[in-house]
């Protein structure tokens, strides 16, 4: 026994027979432990970027779908990986998959809360989707992570005014034109919300500031004109509009106003045209509809022998409220103005049917 003790080459021969079972015991050993852990969540996160790097080649072949594919195996290996959250935004943002995109971009804010194109992102699909609280907090998480944002800012505004909150929309407005005082379109949204705060001065303001940034605008005339006739300004109204179809003959709601103002104006004739050519550009107007009525009405009204006028308001009216119920005067015109169920046939009154019919 003590010779064989003290042969090396036993003694080295009996080492190499237990060596597969240390190896073994070491590898149990390091895979129970925290740091091998962390080794496989460091591989993961390695082969997640390489889904991504494939995910973005996908992309740069308009591959949306192979695309989507991998930076959803990116984000099964890391759920942290905020810019795989991010692109599956963008894919299903693009393939109109709006409930998709939402949770995509949701879950790239709570990746990484300090990405502020992930957050407008968000912040823009609760807007579409007219979540309009939730499109609220997470605009004032944009405007707070970048508050020189102009697009975030005017976003922001957007849906305070949607809200019915115009306090709230002026004060972003203005700070988005604090950003960029040289761009239109917060001025024309400015002169909105202050003008539905009887703001009219100070919203004409507004719109002609965006008129010196910007003079094609011709929706912006029609909104100037508006304020004009809410303050009895009828002359001016009607030279605005009719400067706003000179730059767009097809804009209908320039027409559409323009009859609603030589209306005031006494001028019926003309109104009456101009309402015909708002309903020619599109027919479903109900204010032209409405004002057509009126003007159908008025002409019945000062000779009763032509029913055929009265016939015709009566149906615009119709019309108008099919369009747009929420219209009270018009419901109490028609049932002024409606032929009197007295005249008619009795027995289409009482029974609802004509006599003859069941012979």
């Amino acid at each position: 026994m003590s010779d064989l003790n003290n042969n090396p080459r036993v003694r080295i021969a009996a080492s190499h027979a237990l060596q597969p079972v240390l190896v073994l015991a070491l590898m149990l050993t390091l895979t129970a432990s925290p740091g091998c852990q962390n080794v496989e969540s460091r591989l993961n996160t390695y082969r997640a970027t390489k889904h991504i790097d494939r995910g973005q080649e996908f992309l740069e072949k308009d591959d949306l779908e192979a695309a989507r594919i991998a930076f959803e195996q990116a984000v099964r290996l890391d759920s942290q990986m905020a810019e795989a959250h991010s692109a599956l935004g963008d894919i299903y943002r693009r393939m109109g998959e709006i409930s998709k995109a939402i949770t995509a971009y949701g879950n790239a804010v709570s990746a990484n809360p300090y990405s502020f194109s992930d957050t407008f992102s968000l912040a823009q699909l609760y807007h579409y989707s007219k979540r309009l609280r939730d499109a609220v907090e997470v605009y004032l998480a944009a405007v707070d992570l970048r508050p020189d944002d102009y697009n975030a800012q005017l976003s922001l505004g957007v849906c305070y005014q949607q809200l019915s909150e115009p306090t709230m929309a002026v004060e972003r407005f203005n700070k988005a034109i604090d950003v960029d005082p040289d761009r239109a379109h917060a001025y024309v949204n400015l002169g909105v919300a202050l003008e539905s705060q009887g703001k009219h001065y100070e919203a004409i303001s507004a719109y002609k500031a965006s008129l010196e940034r910007d003079n094609h605008q011709p929706l912006v005339l029609v909104n100037l004109a508006n304020t004009f006739m809410k303050q009895g300004r009828l002359k001016i109204a009607r030279a605005t509009l009719e400067q706003g179809i000179m730059m767009d003959p097809t804009l209908a709601a320039a027409h559409e106003a323009k009859g609603y103002c030589l209306f005031r104006m006494k001028l019926y004739d003309e109104a009456a045209t101009a309402y015909q050519d708002a309903l020619s550009l599109d027919n479903r107007l109900a204010k032209a509809h409405a004002g057509l009525g009126a003007i159908n009405m008025l002409e019945f009204a000062q000779d009763d022998t032509k029913l055929a006028m009265r016939d015709s308001a009566l149906e615009h009216w119709h019309r108008s409220l099919e369009i747009d119920p929420n219209q009270t005067r018009i419901r109490n015109l028609l049932q002024k103005y409606a032929p009197s169920n007295n005249s008619a046939d009795p027995y289409k009154a009482l029974l609802g049917n004509d006599p003859d019919e069941n012979r």
